[in-house]
């Protein structure tokens, strides 16, 4: 856990987020920097574009070094993306966030994007598995990754088990991965399978596919991975590995946490049909509310611990001047809960029916991402470098 003072404990690993989460305490404890408004400003001037409502509203808030990702691509160095998926069942709202982010960034930097669906991970950390399984889930996520758009000749998404040739790569960076700094990174014991102690190398593997730095987008729980890779990168010849990390997109049933496909309750899938979305966001999302109608026209609510607010703030509501009056009309007491639930459902219900949409016609798109496609012919014939044959 993680205890600060007389506060609430929280917990954030790769694998378990619980608790109320003090992201400016996080900060401290991982050693992270702040996306300060000036790193925000400089990605407004380089893109010469709006920017997503991931950094307008800080969802993404903390970094590892993207003032040099930065300074690279405005020196003509350029850099890449890497992000990915574990495939341990149907993706929710909260897995597919990440990889809007992930867009943009590849639509306006013009750059690279690999992403690793780890089905390997996955069958060795649950034991109900088979590897038939995760391999399954991996094809399934694969369509709905696409369905979010990306250049399908700048980008290459990989299974493990398919693309062995990360495990070539792995294999000079688990050399240089003692047990005891996997140990105090991760908590690894006697009881842990060989198969997960090696994975951080597997993991780190894609942030050497180019000589550049690369930058990952994605949830700060997997910020330990990138520590190991940044004590070990200049060794091998090349950059630590830059990170934007975002926040944790809330379950339904409140602030804490984040939403989890183990709780079904706590989640909207991208399969769900609207009636489904209906139900879940009536029956399970947490408002800030008062106790009935008459007192809150009279008290006013509270949309700072509202789940349905937090996922307009997030997400669902790009226009920040509607985003504004629903905050104020919420706490003046001029809108009810039962208002901003209807209205977050219809949002919930356009976005997933365009997100299906898409996702029917990606068929001949994922064939390119994954074999065909320029960045992934050069992949598949990749030569691995002679700075990690040593």
């Amino acid at each position: 856990m993680v205890h600060f003072g007389g506060e609430e404990e929280f917990k954030v690993t790769p694998w378990e987020v619980e608790g109320v989460v003090d992201y400016d305490r996080l900060i401290l404890e991982f050693g992270t920097k702040p996306l300060t408004e000036d790193l925000i400003e400089k990605t407004r001037e380089l893109t010469k574009s709006d920017l997503p409502i991931f950094l307008r509203r800080k969802f993404f808030f903390s970094h590892r070094d993207y003032d040099l990702v930065l300074k690279d691509y405005e020196e003509g160095r350029g850099f890449f993306l890497y992000t990915g998926r574990g495939p341990s069942g149907p993706m929710h709202i909260g897995h597919i966030i990440p990889f809007y982010m992930t867009a943009w960034f590849q639509e306006k930097f013009d750059v690279n994007l690999y992403i690793q669906v780890t089905d390997d991970e996955k069958f060795i950390i649950h034991p109900e598995f088979e590897f038939e399984d995760t391999k399954r889930w991996a094809l399934q996520n694969i369509f709905d990754i696409a369905a979010v758009g990306f250049n399908p000749d700048k980008t290459f998404i990989f299974q493990n088990s398919e693309y062995t040739k990360i495990y070539e790569i792995a294999i000079p960076i688990s050399k240089k991965i003692t047990f005891s700094t996997a140990r105090a990174v991760f908590g690894f014991n006697e009881s842990s399978k060989i198969g997960i102690i090696f994975y951080p190398a597997i993991q780190a593997a894609p942030t050497f596919f180019e000589r550049r730095r690369c930058l990952i987008p994605a949830a700060i729980d997997q910020d330990p991975y990138w520590r190991i890779q940044r004590d070990i990168a200049e060794s091998l010849g090349y950059f630590k590995t830059a990170a934007i990390h975002g926040k944790f997109f809330p379950p339904l049933t409140g602030i804490s946490g984040k939403m989890s496909a183990s709780m079904p309750e706590t989640a909207v899938y991208l399969t769900d049909d609207p009636e489904t979305v209906r139900s879940k966001i009536w029956k399970y999302a947490l408002t800030g509310g008062q106790a009935t109608a008459q007192e809150q026209r009279i008290k006013g609510g509270n949309p700072e611990v509202c789940v349905v607010f937090k996922w307009l703030e997030i997400f669902f509501e790009p226009d920040d001047q509607k985003l504004r009056r629903r905050y104020e009309d919420c706490r003046s007491g001029a809108i009810l809960c039962g208002e901003c639930k209807d209205y977050l459902i219809s949002k919930v219900q356009a976005f997933l029916r365009e997100h299906s949409e898409r996702r029917k016609a990606v068929e001949p798109i994922v064939e390119k991402m994954k074999y065909t496609g320029k960045l992934a012919r050069e992949m598949w014939d990749l030569h691995i470098p002679e700075a990690l044959r040593r």
